[in-house]
């Protein structure tokens, strides 16, 4: 399959035409009415420092519906004992500074780069961008960040300070959304990491259907504080 080059003009290809490994097209640019789009259709921006805007939609797609979060004990006795304080939408531009920064134990930027910080920022600030916080002695120690359009998250980044924070902070997530009744989270890329904690594969297909459907519900728009 062609990677298509994108114009000023506001407008994707079919996701469908993705090659194998998800690449769809390239150039654009990361303003908000084209990242909604983006997202709407099933498709993100992921690229390097140096390297041209990428927009990419691989299939088959992870996902993490919230009632399957995986609870692991260690876990479950932290949350149990108070070792972490939970929050929404408190500190945006701390928590996608921190993910574009080092990881637990290294020292390797992600592919995170100023202008996405940005652009994220400023779909924070329009409502549909949204942060969840965890804190320990009252020091960010993880977190994760995310896009919400209709009933879908779509979970783009977390990091660790501490141990098990980023995990905290997804569960935090996955107990509200459930709660709200969404139908899943979009985690893009397969990890094992991601796997372990209960998210898993669905064939292209059916993850369209799920999006088209979802996309339609009311959104929770505004800060989630």
């Amino acid at each position: 399959m062609p990677v298509f080059q994108l114009s000023n003009e506001l407008f994707f290809p079919p996701p469908e035409l993705a090659r194998a490994d998800g690449l769809l097209a390239v150039g654009g640019d990361l303003s908000p009415n084209r990242l909604l789009m983006a997202y709407q259709l099933g498709i993100f921006p992921w690229y390097s420092a140096g390297d041209p805007l990428l927009w990419w939609c691989p299939t088959p797609r992870l996902i993490l519906r919230p009632n399957e979060f995986r609870l692991a004990r260690r876990l479950a006795r932290q949350l149990r004992n108070n070792s972490f304080t939970l929050t929404r939408d408190t500190a945006f531009r701390e928590v996608i500074t921190q993910c574009a920064g080092a990881r637990l134990g290294q020292d390797i930027p992600t592919w995170i780069q100023p202008e996405m910080v940005e652009a994220y920022t400023q779909l924070h600030e329009l409502g549909f961008a949204h942060s969840i916080e965890c804190w320990q002695g009252g020091l960010l120690a993880g977190g994760l960040y995310g896009v919400s359009i209709g009933s879908v998250f779509f979970g783009e980044s977390m990091f660790s300070r501490v141990p098990n924070s980023s995990k905290a902070a997804l569960h935090h997530l996955c107990v509200t959304l459930d709660e709200w009744n969404f139908d899943f989270i979009d985690c893009q890329m397969k990890t094992e990491h991601l796997c372990r904690l209960g998210a898993r594969e669905i064939p292209a297909a059916a993850f369209f259907t799920w999006l088209q459907k979802a996309i339609l519900k009311p959104s929770r728009r505004g800060s989630w504080t």
